[in-house]
């Protein structure tokens, strides 16, 4: 929508200039005549108006619409002639003409090349965090991580059932902490929490948040806050928290002191949550150690989950949904396959997987080979434990 709304916009531009270089430019028909009759005609008074211009006089005759034209002798004296003749004189500068455009069209990319940096400076767009009512994503399409589900669902029936449980004295969950390598799925994670549970679900991360112009940051916080609170029961996911979250340095540039900003207005924020504003906040990070004190203390980041890589059972589960739509061939036993993929995230396993499958298709075979996904695992760059994979 936005990509059409700036289309149309320069499409406007371009017409508006093309329309004034054809009205500039577009020439009444003229009539020749020598510069010998014209003289003789401008002697006799029957000539009312001049226009001159580089290399040619465009000129009315008295009682006559008709436009004529004559060769411009370039004499220093011409104007004063016509005007001591009582002729009216115009002047039209192919070249005043040129730079009238040329002006004209360096404001317009000026002036809107300067429009946009400063949007795109500024990075104040009030619709840049988007709530999401179906993510379409299921806990069945996430393996493992079975005790989580169960505990997870159980804090969002305090998020929807808020008032019910302020009654029984408990309140709720303000903010989740999610620690892991990248890939084990703490994003689908949280996607899929909002869905089982019927949420409104809002996707940032900690960059989203940082700005050229210091404490728009700090109010991109506020904006994210303001909608959330619009849509409840709604569930705050950032990504690579730790982009904004890290402890606040007071000596620091003028980047520390803006992400001070940003940290302040998040402590305020869920400082200001009541029991039943009906929002959680799930924030991911590779680093927890490295979050500011103050902002992961319980009351505002009151639980803390580590999503590891996955183990055993859960890298055979990862492969049964990983192949669901592919053929293993015979040879391949998934218990030593998934002892194979020992140490990595889930995202390294499905990679290797569905690059394997791709090569499967290339060689045009039905099934996918130990082969297959070893060649699969280099070119990913993901190592393998050879031993357990052809045990």
């Amino acid at each position: 929508m936005k990509n059409k709304k700036i289309l149309i916009l320069i499409f406007a531009i371009i017409l508006i200039i093309l329309f004034i270089g054809i009205s500039v430019f577009l020439e009444e028909s003229t009539e020749y005549i020598t510069y010998k009759e014209f003289y003789s005609e401008l002697e006799n008074e029957k000539i009312e108006k001049v226009i001159i211009e580089d290399s040619r006089l465009q000129f009315y005759k008295k009682d006559s619409e008709k436009l004529y034209e004559t060769e411009n002798p370039e004499k220093d004296n011409l104007k004063e002639m016509l005007l001591l003749q009582g002729v009216t004189v115009e002047t039209d500068s192919a070249e005043e003409t040129f730079v009238f455009i040329f002006d004209l069209m360096f404001y317009l990319i000026f002036f809107g090349a300067v429009g946009v940096g400063i949007y795109k400076l500024v990075g104040m767009n009030r619709n840049t965090f988007k709530v999401v009512k179906h993510t379409k994503i299921k806990f069945e399409d996430i393996a493992g991580m079975d005790d989580l589900k169960k505990e997870m669902m159980q804090i969002v029936d305090i998020l929807k059932n808020s008032k019910d449980y302020k009654e029984k004295g408990i309140r709720q969950t303000k903010g989740i902490i999610f620690e892991g390598n990248p890939g084990n799925g703490k994003t689908l994670f949280a996607k899929a929490l909002a869905e089982e549970a019927g949420v409104n679900f809002i996707a940032t991360k900690g960059a989203d948040f940082q700005s050229a112009v210091m404490s728009f940051g700090a109010g991109k916080i506020k904006t994210l806050f303001k909608k959330a609170k619009k849509y409840r029961p709604c569930i705050i996911f950032i990504d690579e928290f730790d982009g904004i979250g890290e402890r606040r340095n007071y000596a620091g540039s003028g980047v520390d002191k803006e992400n001070n900003r940003i940290i302040t207005a998040m402590l305020n924020e869920m400082d200001g949550f009541d029991t039943e504003d009906g929002i959680l906040v799930i924030a991911a990070t590779n680093s927890y150690a490295s979050l500011d004190p103050a902002l992961i203390r319980p009351g505002r980041f009151d639980l803390k989950y580590n999503i590891s890589n996955p183990d055993q059972p859960t890298r055979v589960k990862l492969i049964d949904l990983y192949t669901k739509n592919k053929k293993l061939s015979e040879d391949i036993n998934k218990e030593r396959l998934a002892a194979a993929f020992e140490n990595l995230s889930c995202s390294a396993i499905e990679t290797i997987l569905n690059e394997a499958s791709m090569l499967t298709m290339l060689n045009k075979k039905e099934t996918i080979t130990l082969d297959d996904i070893v060649l699969a695992a280099q070119k990913t760059n993901c190592r393998l434990n050879m031993k357990l994979l052809r045990k």
